[in-house]
């Protein structure tokens, strides 16, 4: 019998399509992995057991079955997109168990192509933090079960990595989608602002956050993301050289980047000279007051999520972040800041097309209930390990996590790419020549 764990959504759609596979034994499968695993990993807060099951034989039975990109294809939902008829906890006490009337457009989409929900996986309180724990349990990185699975999409990023669905659905304010793939191997992209539909939150954290793709491979990400904006996937070969710039430091002052995530990015840089690309050392010229900007973006973008929770519900971290983002609210709404960064950038991707770093300055916590500690100790903890996603949610322009390389423990590391507006299919064309050259492993060794 042929095994569905493990491969792409590229391959289980085909054989789908092409009636070498069922969906509901593709779907059976993965959720008898969930069943036998997730007790050790904690990606899920609900597996849809029976209702995926129906939804597989629904889909079966559709006559365009032979033309859907995802066929049959397992899809893990993160907890804070709606999916119908389940509801939708946002990693909270404070939310209601209300199930949802409508999927979310993401959700719509996906499913429409064919995809099958298989369960909606955890997250921190409101999307909040760099860590997935909370009250519904706390999410482990496949690769190292005593470390965290990253935040805020880290039960996403666990059920890829851990061959429990080929992909899933999450989304980035501030490095959510980008911190645990590079923290679990995968490939995402975190577009620019206006490619996929958004509509996260109470306002997408004021048009920062965009929902995105978590896969094992570029193909899976692309597939995905031209699912999610209504479009045909290109395929097509990148042709010509790109200018990549490599920068090796943070860009929040006193915030080291350990030797393995440097040494990622050199790497990976040698490896795009060997493809022809000109490659050169860069410095993005970001601002001192980055750090205070992205602060006070993120904590009043809690702010607005958080109006009309009981705050008794909340974790102490929660209504912290809450109180001092009220702070910032009328700030925040009157800023330029954003558009001061954006000129201040203009200019350095004006002399290169794409800028490389490594993903991570350290990698992930450990996993342990960082819910039940301070504001101050997650901050400095998640400033930490992630300073290098937060200026591409600011600017809104687009930024992807590629695996690369390994750290000492064996686990996954991972680079960053960013550009400029519109720069997403050079993004993702640099990740699959990356991922021919030097591919990665693609699920974590749990059985």
């Amino acid at each position: 019998m042929t095994s569905w764990v493990g491969r792409s959504a590229v391959e289980i759609a085909a054989a789908v399509r092409e009636k070498r596979a069922t969906p509901r034994e593709v779907v059976a499968e993965h959720l008898d992995r969930i069943a036998r695993l997730d007790g050790r990993v904690g990606a899920f807060r609900a597996v849809r057991t029976e209702a995926a099951l129906a939804e597989a034989d629904g889909l079966a039975a559709r006559g365009d079955l032979a033309e859907l990109p995802l066929a049959g294809v397992p899809l893990a939902v993160k907890d804070n997109l709606d999916v119908r008829g389940e509801p939708k906890r946002n990693g909270s006490a404070a939310t209601p168990d209300t199930p949802a009337a409508a999927d979310h457009v993401t959700v719509a989409r996906l499913r429409a192509a064919g995809a099958v929900v298989v369960g909606l996986t955890n997250v921190p309180e409101l999307c909040v933090f760099g860590t997935t724990d909370g009250v519904h349990g706390i999410t482990r990185n496949p690769w190292d079960l005593t470390r965290s699975a990253g935040g805020s999409s880290g039960g996403s990023a666990a059920a890829v990595a851990a061959g429990m669905a080929p992909i899933a659905l999450g989304n980035d304010g501030m490095g959510s989608l980008r911190i645990p793939a590079a923290a679990c191997g995968l490939v995402t992209l975190k577009p620019g602002y206006g490619v996929l539909p958004a509509r996260i939150g109470g306002g997408d954290w004021f048009g920062m956050s965009e929902n995105g793709p978590l896969a094992t491979t570029v193909a899976d990400a692309r597939l995905m993301c031209a699912v999610l904006a209504g479009t045909e996937p290109s395929w097509a070969p990148m042709t010509g050289t790109r200018r990549i710039a490599v920068s090796l430091r943070s860009p929040v002052a006193g915030v080291p980047v350990d030797a393995p995530f440097r040494a990622a990015a050199r790497d990976a840089a040698g490896v795009l000279i060997k493809a022809g690309h000109q490659v050169r050392r860069a410095e993005p010229p970001y601002p001192a007051a980055l750090a205070v900007t992205a602060l006070a973006h993120w904590t009043a973008g809690v702010a607005v999520d958080a109006e009309g929770l009981d705050p008794a519900l909340l974790t102490r971290r929660t209504r912290t972040q809450a109180a001092l983002g009220r702070r910032f609210l009328k700030g925040v709404r009157a800023s330029t800041a954003r558009d001061a960064l954006r000129r201040r950038l203009e200019p350095f991707f004006a002399e290169h097309d794409i800028l490389l770093t490594p993903a991570l300055a350290r990698r992930s916590p450990a996993a342990e209930p960082w819910h039940e500690r301070s504001w101050l100790r997650n901050a400095l903890v998640n400033s930490a390990c992630s300073p290098l996603s937060p200026p591409w949610n600011l600017t809104g322009w687009p930024a992807m996590s590629v695996p690369f390389g390994s750290l000492p423990s064996g686990a996954p590391c991972a680079v960053q790419l960013a550009g400029p507006p519109g720069s997403e299919q050079d993004l993702l064309d640099l990740a699959a020549r990356i991922e021919s050259l030097r591919p990665w492993r693609r699920t974590a060794p749990l059985d």
